[in-house]
């Protein structure tokens, strides 16, 4: 690639983001055009850019209004670009200014919505890895008591189980419930960790995956595809989560294997 090709290519980068943050192809092109020269006039400008003369005057008039270039009252008019940190703080304050102005509006909608109905915060999470990461996201937020309870052993990861024994020794309550020994085993020698082995009760039970409840307000519940596929429903901070942990608990439902 020649120089005059890397240039070319570097331009049209430069007027791209130029126009992300607002500036016409037009304005852009004028205002880099100013910096190549310094300062000059119409003319000036409209042979180092492709802008033609009659249209830089309006161009640079519109400059002038954002704070962008000077106007030189002279015959004919000359233009001077302002410094480029000045343009560069101009223009963060613009993208600052409009963003703040689009997500208040966002935010007087959100309050103003109406109805009598709620939607309760109920997510899914599909594959084995997203489940991992949500499960981890769950555990680590606890700050009371947590319950974690599977039938498979592949889905206590390293990562689980660290995040497990950290939240135990920063004193937060953790059972861990599992009729599979080998789940049971990696937190038996734990001291800070509660095992439970619970009763027989539903032996046919192929797709449970693992539950997770921490400080009795947030709730994931997964099952296993044929395939080993893993999907779960998880809530935080619902009415939902809330009355589900009650109702698993009061009615020993609680059954992972």
């Amino acid at each position: 690639m020649t120089d005059d090709e890397d240039e070319g290519e570097s331009e049209g980068e430069a007027l791209a983001a130029f126009e992300r943050l607002g500036l016409t192809t037009y304005e852009a092109k004028v205002f880099i055009g100013l910096h190549r020269i310094g300062s000059g006039t119409a003319r000036d400008v409209s042979q180092v850019v492709d802008v033609p003369r009659s249209q830089v005057y309006g161009v640079a008039e519109r400059l002038e209004d954002r704070g962008l270039l000077e106007v030189q009252q002279s015959n004919p008019i000359r233009y001077r670009p302002v410094s480029t940190d000045e343009a560069r703080e101009l223009l963060r304050d613009r993208f600052e200014r409009e963003q703040d102005r689009a997500f208040e509006y966002v935010e007087t909608v959100k309050r103003e919505s109406t109805g009598e109905e709620t939607q309760e915060d109920i997510w899914t999470v599909r594959g084995r890895d997203q489940v991992d990461d949500r499960t981890v996201d769950i555990l680590s937020q606890a700050d009371e008591r947590i319950v974690f309870g599977t039938r498979l052993p592949e889905l206590v990861t390293d990562t689980i189980e660290r995040t497990l024994t950290e939240r135990a020794a920063a004193g937060v309550t953790v059972v861990v419930v599992s009729r599979t020994p080998a789940v049971r085993d990696r937190f038996a020698d734990l001291d800070v960790v509660t095992v439970e082995n619970l009763p027989d009760q539903r032996t046919d039970d192929q797709r449970s995956g693992r539950i997770v409840i921490a400080d009795d307000d947030s709730i994931l519940l997964s099952v296993v595809g044929n395939e080993g596929s893993e999907t779960a429903i998880w809530s935080s901070g619902s009415l939902f989560a809330s009355v589900l942990i009650q109702l698993l608990e009061a009615s020993d439902e609680l059954q992972i294997e």
